[in-house]
């Protein structure tokens, strides 16, 4: 008996105009915009910035959801579409923005199943859902766990750092903006539910790590603590 392998229902074609589509609605959110929007005061706040985001999101999903069973390409699609509502609407409601958008899209390009359509929708609806992961589909799961997982490690600590210069923050401060990264890493690490974030979250943190360590080995005095208490002394 042979092995039933079910066909994609997004081709490679499809998935490359979903993307320019989420591109351009974010840049024309950035366009619209009058006097700067939520978050405008990040100098690198733009279209780029959180589309690059998106795409981490969804190569992460992917990695996850194959890795764990789960529909890839829900995974996936949801990824592309979770923050595509971020740049022109509310926090609070963006999630639900984004999925009417994803419905709308869907339902108009391409001849995808309902079935397909509602889990996408339903995975970019819940993807700031603050519960209990396994109570969620795996796909939901897979984009929350990947959400979490892309501001971990490398890329949370350019992030930081990159801050900082924002902040006018000298490199004596970057072992207290690296110690943020991971704090925020560990908190991923005990939120995550897969075997696949797991491993993945364990990863970057150690790569935090190392930077960390680094940072210590060739800066003596970046030491947080006995550089705050030395900070705190010299204020009158």
């Amino acid at each position: 008996m042979g092995v039933e392998i079910k066909e994609s229902p997004v081709t490679e074609a499809e998935f490359e105009e979903m993307k320019d589509f989420v591109y351009e609605y974010l840049a024309a959110s950035v366009e619209n915009e009058d006097g700067g929007g939520r978050m405008r005061w990040y100098p690198w706040h733009s279209a780029e910035y959180r589309f690059n985001h998106i795409l981490n999101v969804v190569d992460l999903a992917g990695t996850i959801a194959e890795k764990e069973g789960a529909n890839v390409d829900v995974a996936r699609v949801a990824a592309l579409f979770h923050d595509i509502a971020k740049l022109d609407a509310d926090q609070e409601v963006h999630a639900e923005e984004g999925a009417r958008i994803a419905r709308k899209y869907l339902e108009t390009h391409g001849d995808f199943p309902e079935s397909f359509i509602e889990e996408v929708c339903k995975a970019v609806e819940n993807h700031s859902y603050q519960g209990d992961l396994t109570d969620l589909p795996k796909e939901t799961q897979c984009l929350i766990e990947a959400d979490l997982l892309d501001k971990v490690g490398a890329n949370g600590t350019a992030l930081m750092l990159l801050r900082m210069g924002y902040e006018a923050r000298t490199h004596m401060d970057a072992a207290e903006m690296v110690d943020r990264v991971m704090e925020r890493g560990k908190d991923a690490a005990n939120r995550v539910q897969s075997d696949a974030a797991e491993g993945i979250a364990h990863k970057r943190l150690k790569r935090v790590k190392w930077f960390r360590e680094w940072l210590e080995g060739e800066v003596p005095e970046m030491d947080h603590e006995e550089s705050t208490d030395r900070r705190t002394q010299r204020r009158p």
